[in-house]
């Protein structure tokens, strides 16, 4: 499992051209889930996501985490996290979950990061998301499990 976090002063998710969820400070998570992924690997990366401490204290050091600064994460499912490109110019997408198990691992992670007290809104599992963000930073970090 592949999590991409994006400390953001704000985060959006449109489909269709409808509002779909909205953030203010905090953090954008985007997931990517590979074949072999479990549950245990979702609620380790979202309990590292959840006490990562990248928000500035009031001595500007990254020693905050979204829950001590009470901000929000916003968790967009991203099925090209598990793209290799490490033959050719065209990604592939062997290790990539299917859609009936990356859903709920979606699922679990997101509920998971709910379980620290975070806020989280999530965008629509396999739509096609725009997602709007400013970038706080840019700070922006990969975890992996």
């Amino acid at each position: 499992m592949k999590v991409l976090i994006q400390r953001v002063k704000k985060a959006s998710v449109e489909v269709g051209g409808k509002p779909v969820a909205e953030i203010g400070r905090g953090l954008l998570v985007f997931v990517g889930v590979e074949k072999d992924d479990t549950p245990a690997q979702a609620e380790y990366l979202a309990r590292k996501t959840a006490s990562l401490r990248i928000f500035e204290d009031e001595r500007e050091k990254m020693n905050l985490s979204v829950a001590d600064i009470r901000g929000e994460a916003l968790v967009v499912s991203q099925f090209t996290l598990a793209g290799d490109t490490s033959r050719g110019n065209r990604p592939g997408f062997e290790t990539a979950a299917r859609p009936e198990k990356a859903k709920p691992l979606y699922e679990y992670f997101a509920d998971s990061l709910a379980g620290y007290e975070i806020p989280v809104q999530t965008g629509i599992f396999q739509a096609d998301m725009q997602v709007s963000l400013i970038n706080d930073g840019p700070v922006t970090f990969m975890l992996e499990k």
